[in-house]
């Protein structure tokens, strides 16, 4: 059977042909496929109330500024602009949804390649990646009332603000990803170091073009493009990335500490 994993037809990824390779990966997007679909199914049961809470930061603004000129409402241009902007609530609330599956499933596609010490990090680091994208997805939306006073603050004095829906959402979902995203580079440090590609060192030798680096990631990934919002990605970042290096000490610690000459 084509969809076998790759450990059933050999103890080593290196065996299975090239035609192997791409039918696993087929099954593994073909459920990553389902689980977003399912997500996206929940999302259009509840659209309402998903709309309402993606709306809130707006019209809170708007309830607390009366010197914005908004009223919290959106608008379309067209008739199928509302259904579009329902469609692409639902496509990236199921996203959200699914990326549990989303990260098990491509976890699952790349572990056969991996050593037995590497394979026993597949739980922590699929958990980690969940809750540390989750928690960036909140500080997004915990920052968009920030982040759309800035913004409509630097729009000028008497410049009514009227937003269109698919527009705002567009924002919104950007804002999503761009925080969940970048809550995920310190999972990729991490990775990188137990692998042997990065060592703590180099990063604590390198902590300026890190610190550096790291506030360039922020200010290209983050949709709004104001500093409220950059400053909100940029220092959490930070924080995670130094935790990651700490991760990299121990785990080198006790990599040394298993070797028989303790080198």
């Amino acid at each position: 059977m084509v969809g076998l994993r790759r450990d059933q037809h050999s103890g080593t990824a290196g065996s299975m042909t090239i035609f192997g390779h791409l039918a696993e990966l087929r099954m593994r997007l073909v459920r990553m496929m389902l689980a977003v679909v399912t997500g996206s199914i929940v999302i259009l049961v509840f659209y309402d109330q998903f709309l309402r809470f993606l709306t809130q930061p707006y019209r809170n603004i708007c309830s607390t500024r009366p010197d914005f000129n908004c009223d919290g409402t959106l608008f379309t241009l067209g008739p199928i602009e509302g259904l579009s902007a329902r469609m692409r609530i639902a496509g990236y609330g199921g996203l959200i949804i699914a990326l549990p599956v989303i990260m098990w499933q491509l976890w699952k596609f790349i572990v056969p390649a991996l050593n037995k010490q590497e394979k026993k990090y597949s739980i922590p680091f699929i958990v980690s990646s969940v809750i540390l994208f989750l928690i960036g997805a909140w500080l997004a939306y915990w920052t968009l009332d920030k982040a759309l006073e800035f913004l409509i603050a630097w729009s000028g004095s008497g410049v009514e603000q009227t937003y269109q829906i698919s527009k705002y959402i567009s924002l919104v979902a950007m804002m999503v990803l761009a925080f969940g995203a970048g809550f995920l580079v310190p999972v990729l440090v991490v990775f990188l170091q137990l692998v042997g590609v990065l060592t703590p060192q180099t990063l604590i030798k390198q902590w300026r073009y890190s610190i550096m680096g790291t506030f360039l990631i922020a200010a290209v990934i983050t949709p709004s493009g104001d500093p409220i919002s950059m400053l909100a990605l940029a220092i959490p970042m930070t924080m995670l990335i130094l935790f990651a290096v700490l991760i990299g000490f121990i785990a080198q610690r006790r990599k040394k500490k298993r070797s028989p000459d303790g080198e």
